[in-house]
């Protein structure tokens, strides 16, 4: 009896369920294939580049990040939360979207003359997709190289084994994008640094005001949270870190 109790409602439960699965059609089937109308070389090699594009886009996310000036500035942003001891505070969806609007702000110029030399001749069929692909290249290879040392550059070439250049123009991109991610990188941290010396400095008058006080159970961080907060406003922080990032790029 007890077995058909806990039974009787299961089938209740599970009986309307079958019949609305029964009732769902199939989901269709996609496949990709070349008829014999479409085996033309020109449609084959439109469809090649669609499909580029494509790839492009789902890897749009790494090309911010290596390529761009979004790498110095969310490490900054995040030097600064962890200087002022805030945690949270701006959130990381707050910061991300701040440092997207700055990369787009910075590499305004760069993206200008993408489009001029590159993309509005492809649109209008004036060059071939290799000869835009080219012409692309040039303006965002100028960027990184005047952001990227030698000294990361020839670290690149060591482990590679490749012959050393002689002329930016012999630089591979695949070498040139690594070592500008690691010169953003110690530029960052160099960024990091100089923030974090105020804020050490407070947190260390905080910490000895209080021990002079006896108070050695009370946190200094947690006394000295509001005081770094007032000398950021004060000094009007953001316009001086974003103004700052901004102008190391031009």
């Amino acid at each position: 009896m007890k077995a058909a109790r806990i039974l009787l409602p299961s089938l209740f439960v599970l009986f309307p369920l079958a019949v609305f699965a029964a009732d769902v059609p199939s989901v269709p089937s996609l496949s990709l294939s070349l008829s014999s109308t479409q085996a033309e070389p020109q449609k084959v090699a439109v469809a090649l580049e669609i499909m580029a594009l494509l790839t492009v886009l789902s890897l749009a996310p790494a090309i911010i990040l290596t390529v761009t000036s979004f790498t110095r500035i969310i490490i900054v942003f995040h030097f600064l939360r962890q200087a002022m001891g805030t945690q949270q505070m701006p959130p990381n969806q707050v910061l991300a979207a701040l440092a997207i609007f700055m990369t787009v702000v910075i590499m305004m110029p760069t993206g200008r003359a993408i489009n001029d030399a590159a993309l509005q001749p492809y649109l209008k069929e004036e060059i071939a997709y290799d000869v835009a692909l080219t012409r692309a290249e040039t303006p965002l290879r100028t960027f990184l190289f005047k952001h990227t040392r030698e000294k990361d550059l020839s670290v690149f070439f060591s482990i590679t084994g490749l012959e050393r250049p002689q002329t930016k123009d012999d630089v591979p991109t695949m070498i040139l994008v690594p070592a500008y991610v690691i010169s953003e990188l110690k530029t960052g941290f160099q960024i990091g640094f100089l923030i974090y010396i105020p804020f050490l400095i407070l947190d260390m008058v905080v910490a000895s005001i209080l021990l002079s006080m006896g108070m050695m159970m009370l946190p200094p961080v947690m006394v000295s949270l509001p005081f770094k907060i007032l000398l950021f406003v004060m000094v009007d922080g953001w316009n001086l870190i974003i103004g700052s990032l901004v102008n190391s790029f031009v």
